[in-house]
């Protein structure tokens, strides 16, 4: 009887530690873009602010309830009245649309290449994004006190195109490229 009432106690906990859920690491993230300039080059910016979690299956070996909200007005060229540009309705409008959001589930993992499919939202339209990426590292972090927590790394790569959702400021004169470059790196904490 005991034997049993032990299995029994046991088994959530078993059947829990098979998901992990991951936090991403604001102090440890990177979502950059690069776009076509008038053709002579690419502009690089960033988003400085993100929020973002999702779930490890350790046992199936995917990564699921992914979900990313990158602020708006938090982009970044380094170039203050180009930044003031993009946050206007032009571009992101940014009082509009404070929030641009990613979602995707069901991601299995592969060493070489994972193919993240997933839906972005932005302006308010949502479309289909796949991402190409991979997990970096999962380990225990090296720095810190004495509790150290485990951390993910990830690295991702995709193309938008703005028109998809309505952004059509100097598309159609090519001053500005269609399609926008997105590099992401990021650690996540796991809870």
């Amino acid at each position: 009887m005991l034997k049993k009432f032990i299995i029994l106690l046991l088994f959530p906990v078993i059947t829990f530690a098979s998901t992990d859920k991951y936090i991403i690491d604001k102090s440890h993230f990177a979502i950059g873009f690069l776009v076509e300039h008038v053709g002579y080059a690419k502009t690089l910016g960033m988003f400085r602010e993100i929020d973002g979690n999702y779930s490890h299956d350790t046992e199936n070996n995917t990564i699921n309830d992914i979900n990313i909200i990158i602020k708006t007005d938090s982009v970044f060229t380094n170039h203050d009245k180009r930044d003031e540009h993009l946050m206007s309705p032009d571009f992101l409008n940014v009082s509009k649309y404070p929030e641009m959001t990613f979602r995707a589930s069901n991601i299995k993992i592969d060493n070489e290449e994972t193919i993240i499919d997933g839906q972005l939202t932005l302006l308010g339209i949502t479309k289909p994004l796949t991402l190409y990426g991979r997990i970096n590292k999962i380990a225990k972090y090296p720095f810190g006190g004495i509790i150290k927590p485990y951390v993910m790394g990830i690295s991702a790569k995709g193309v938008i195109k703005r028109s998809d959702h309505g952004m059509m400021y100097a598309v159609k004169d090519n001053l500005v490229g269609d399609e926008i470059e997105l590099i992401i790196e990021f650690e996540a904490i796991r809870q």
